[in-house]
């Protein structure tokens, strides 16, 4: 036989794209159109309904950027439609096929009662099916023109970004508004031939399959009448029967396919405008759930359904709707979909509460999984984060877009730091945005690693990323990809049921041990500086005043712990760290908003500490120590001296000098020493010198503190990588304007060094050493005025450090430092919280921040045979995609050196450095809520019970890597005490004797006591 295939693929392409897909709407009448531009920011139904509108008409130009224009569509149902299915089709003159960074609508009845959205791939709205004719429809269409940022493919900087600087000018043309009537036998010729001709591609040209299929769509279109399309559909339909009726291999692989729309709360466009696409995206999803009865669509996001739930009622009860039928799956069980990397400890452990906690009081529903498809890879605390919070099972894909090397399982039980595992899974498909193309479905069978072992996949189905969902089309893919020769077979099911019935056949899955790190979007860990440092402000705020709301509430007569307005802060930070936000990869909008937000809620905590701390009784000045650990540190009273006092964890004490005094510090020149560390400084501003007198060591290998500006382009995604290439040209900063002494007293004493550089900026740092402490502190001030710069600070130490420990949430991870193998040569910045950890047996040193994440870790042989490990901290970067003005401006960034550093010293100091003391005035001597006994036994936080029962809840984990024991005791008398899971249910009583909890720990263990006051 000859070989036809070019001509069969060509033959049904052309017939299908030039003469099928035109067919699919057999007859239109346009909708009588009038329009209303809102003024400013987008209006509520009512106001729209009361306005004012002009006739409009189609080829028009209309909506300026960030802007909502209100249309009005009038029509009736012509009598000839009678009979048919009859829709409404809305052009709103988009561009390309992506749903999510553009044209969108929302269409509502005149009632107010939203009906569906239409976007690209989902441009129709349903009249009726059969029509009777006469029908007389009356829209209110609400449309956004949001522009598209991805226009130049992210090519080059937009002002479109924000709406101070986006400009007027209209985006879009209007192209249709009519009522059309749907030619159902052409709409599923299309489908049929879709499916078959997607998968006659992906077969091998040696298959008898794909020559199967090509003859048999050969066949058909000798069927298809070219001047009658629609009475021709049904024979071509018959036609093509036999071959999508023939059944999948008895082995084929299962798909388990469910509903899917990825919405980023925030990114190419601003909260705002997310609230919007929520509603739009849950109407069309409630309604095709209504049309396929086997439909089932996965959702995650506490916040979005509280933004649906407040905002628009009418979908929320259809999405109430759904649940109970069994088509809509609540998952994830957090307040969004946050940055798996850079949230601290228990903020990840309270989007877990406040989402788990979301889902059970409104749906009945305790969420199985966390589900996290497109955060920038995951930190190791997350398995018994996830199991404490109820949790049984782990989903991403985001590891999928590896730089370098290829993951090697798609289903395996992930491994923490502490030890614990949970069940997780990868799908192959490699997208969360699936649509079951025949390419799509050949991907995830050649992709899944575990072939042989195990059966299925999962397989999240719908447009995404700006939302979308899932569509009619879609659905039809998926019914006649359920049992077909040549292909996977799809199963439309819960995850929950996915994931059981993976664990089931593959219980003895591959185990995967520690961070899941991404090998893209390094630069997350830096990009767009103060919402980072927003964020880590907050955490620490956060914490603050739990702790001293939950001491006034227990030693303060009359005071009232403010559940409601910590619980409303804890969730507005819980927001801004969805893993668009908090990672810096967001639009200009976005970041100037975050930064307001973090400015309030900074403002609101500082309000609320106060007032907990006065209730407390005023009168004597104290020092306030929300530390988890005892200090003797100095501050500075009203007047600003320094005094150097003795504070416990926890704690208070007065504001008087501690009994024994330290030595003090001495400045000569460019030289400072407090009698633990002396510091030299050179005359091009580095450290030449950092010498440990307690150890009798040098410290550094060179050039200590030296600020490198390295050339910084990566080759797509601007805010989000820093490619490898990015070390290879770069100035180091070695030429100050000015170098002076700004303190010179027994116990402080600092070097101001100021440095011009690049296009005007500014560094101005103050390095500071105080008495009693051997930590070096570079408060730095910057004035950031560079373009594609990335900005390093690196101390070279004279330490063979096999690997570096970097805090992460409720513990700490050890990467090697060197390069042996491609997964650690691609490790070449990650990220960290309050320090990295450097150490040889018998001496370490620390590296400590108060707001940055991302750092590289290197070391050389010297020729004296010695080893350099040096670490940089990554401080400011100057991306220009999304957002051209990322970073420009002020940012005060505090780093400190702490030589002779233990794993402990730099817990310890880590936590210093981000709590400051606080010095205010009260009355009596209050007793810390807990107080610990035990090494590395760590209070993580105290708070009230959510339940406002009264009973204080600790949560504590074991910091230095060992097993630990030890004693809590409370400061007021004890009822009884219980182990609880992250919502603060109990899971078994703990053992107590008195006012003392004993605690025994594996190394990272978190645990949370429920504490009972008699």
């Amino acid at each position: 036989m000859h070989d036809e295939r070019r001509r069969i693929e060509e033959r049904v392409e052309r017939l299908q794209n030039q003469r099928i897909k035109p067919a699919i709407y057999a007859a239109a009448v346009p909708f009588e159109v009038a329009a209303w531009q809102a003024p400013g920011e987008p209006v509520s139904f009512e106001e729209a309904a009361a306005a004012p509108y002009e006739p409009f008409a189609m080829d028009t130009p209309w909506g300026p950027p960030w802007g909502t224009t209100w249309f009005r569509m009038r029509g009736q149902v012509p009598a000839e439609f009678a009979g048919r299915r009859v829709e409404a089709v809305i052009d709103l003159g988009f561009v390309g096929d992506w749903p999510g960074n553009q044209a969108e609508a929302l269409v509502h009845l005149t009632d107010g009662t939203p009906l569906k959205a239409v976007n690209p791939l989902n441009q129709y709205v349903a009249i009726a099916n059969p029509a009777t004719g006469g029908e007389v429809i009356d829209y209110l269409v609400e449309a956004a023109s949001n522009p598209d940022i991805l226009a130049n493919d992210f090519r080059e900087p937009t002002p479109l970004g924000d709406v101070l600087t986006a400009g007027d000018k209209p985006l879009y043309t209007f192209k249709r508004a009519d009522i059309a009537v749907l030619d159902e036998n052409v709409w599923h010729l299309d489908l049929d031939i879709q499916v078959l001709r997607e998968l006659m591609l992906e077969l091998g040209e040696h298959d008898p399959r794909r020559h199967e299929i090509a003859h048999a769509l050969d066949h058909a279109m000798d069927l298809l009448d070219l001047d009658d399309i629609s009475g021709s559909a049904a024979a071509v339909r018959e036609a093509l029967k036999p071959a999508l009726a023939k059944p999948a291999h008895a082995s084929a692989h299962i798909v388990s396919g469910v509903g899917h729309a990825h919405i980023d709360s925030a990114w190419l466009w601003p909260i705002r405008e997310t609230k919007r696409k929520t509603s739009r995206t849950f109407s069309n999803v409630t309604s095709l759930a209504d049309e396929y009865e086997e439909f089932v669509f996965a959702c995650s996001q506490a916040q979005q359904y509280e933004w649906v739930r407040d905002n628009y009622p009418q979908v929320w009860a259809r999405i109430q709707e759904s649940v109970k039928k069994g088509q809509w799956a609540p998952v994830g069980g957090m307040w969004v979909e946050s940055d798996g990397n850079l949230p601290g400890g228990e903020a990840i452990a309270r989007q877990l509460v406040h989402g788990k906690r979301f889902f059970i009081e409104h749906f009945g529903i305790e969420t199985k999984g966390v589900w996290l498809p497109d955060s920038f890879g995951y930190n190791a605390a997350y398995p018994q984060l996830a199991k404490l919070a109820g949790n049984e099972w782990f989903l991403t894909q985001k590891i999928s877009w590896n730089q370098t090397n290829t993951f090697p399982h798609h289903t395996f039980w992930w491994e923490g730091i502490d030890g614990t595992r949970i069940f997780t899974h990868f799908p192959p498909v490699d997208t969360y945005n699936a649509r079951f193309s025949g390419e799509e479905m050949s991907r995830a069978v050649r992709n899944y690693a575990e072939k042989g072992a195990a059966t299925r996949s999962l397989a999240p189905f719908g447009w995404g990323d700006g939302g979308g969902g899932p569509t009619r089309e879609i659905m039809e893919r998926a019914r006649r990809l359920k049992d077909l020769e040549g292909s996977a077979k799809v199963e439309v099911e819960h995850p929950d049921a996915f994931f059981a019935k993976a664990r089931a056949e593959y219980e003895d899955a591959p185990v995967w041990v520690g961070e899941l790190y991404l090998e893209l979007h390094r630069a997350t860990y830096t990009s767009q500086a103060r919402t980072k440092q927003g964020n880590r402000r907050s955490e620490h705020k956060l914490r603050e005043a739990e702790l001293w709301a939950t001491t006034a509430a227990l030693h303060a007569p009359g005071y009232s712990y403010p559940h409601e307005k910590l619980d409303r802060l804890w969730k507005t930070v819980l927001l801004h760290q969805f893993h668009d936000i908090l990672p810096g990869s967001s639009i200009a909008w976005v970041h100037r908003e975050a930064e307001a937000e973090y400015a309030r809620v900074a403002e609101e905590l500082e309000a609320l500490t106060s007032e907990a701390v006065t209730a407390l009784g005023g009168g004597t000045a104290r020092v306030f120590n929300t530390s988890p650990y005892d200090r003797a540190e100095v501050v500075r009273d009203a007047a600003g001296t320094p005094v150097y006092v003795e504070v416990p964890a926890s704690g208070s004490a007065p504001l008087t000098a501690a009994a024994e005094a330290p030595l003090p510090v001495t400045v000569e020149g460019r030289v400072l020493d407090n009698g633990l560390v002396r510091v030299e400084i050179a005359e091009d501003g580095t450290l030449s010198s950092v010498y440990d007198h307690r150890a009798g060591r040098e410290v550094l290998a060179g050039q200590g503190n030296l600020l490198r500006l390295h050339t910084d382009l990566p080759n797509y995604w601007d805010a989000w990588d820093v490619d490898k290439h990015y070390k290879n040209r770069y100035t180091d900063l070695l030429d100050p304007s000015e170098i002076t002494v700004a303190d010179e007293d027994p116990l402080v004493g600092s070097i101001r060094v100021t440095r011009p550089f690049g296009n005007g900026s500014t560094i101005v740092q103050t390095i500071t050493v105080r008495a009693g402490s051997p930590r070096i502190d570079f408060e730095t001030d910057i004035d950031w005025h560079e373009a594609e710069k990335f900005l390093k600070a690196g101390f070279p130490v004279d330490i063979r450090a096999a690997h570096s420990s970097a805090e992460i949430q409720f513990g700490h991870i050890q990467r090697p430092t060197h390069t042996n193998t491609s997964w650690e040569a691609a490790r070449f910045e990650v990220s960290g919280h309050r320090w990295v950890h450097l150490a040889e047996p018998g001496y370490g040193v620390a590296v400590i921040n108060d707001s940055t994440y991302g750092h590289d870790v290197s070391r050389t042989v010297r020729e004296d045979g010695g080893t350099t490990t040096t670490v940089r901290l990554s401080l400011v970067r100057a991306p220009r995609i999304p957002d051209p003005g990322a970073d420009q401006g002020r940012h005060r960034i505090t780093y400190s050196l702490l030589p002779g550093a233990t794993i402990g010293d730099a817990v310890a100091e880590g936590y210093a450095l981000n709590l400051p003391l606080r010095v205010a005035d009260a009355a009596g001597e209050p007793q810390p809520v807990v107080s610990v006994d035990g090494a590395g036994v760590t209070v993580e936080a105290v708070k009230l019970a959510d339940d406002a029962s009264g009973d204080v809840v600790v949560r504590l984990y074991e910091s230095r890597g060992g097993r630990a024991q030890g004693v809590l005791r409370t400061g007021f008398p004890l009822a009884g005490a219980q182990v609880t899971d992250l919502l603060e249910r109990p899971l078994e009583d703990a053992a107590t004797d008195g006012d003392s909890v004993f605690v025994e720990l594996r190394p990272f263990q978190i645990l949370t006591l429920r504490l009972r006051r008699s």
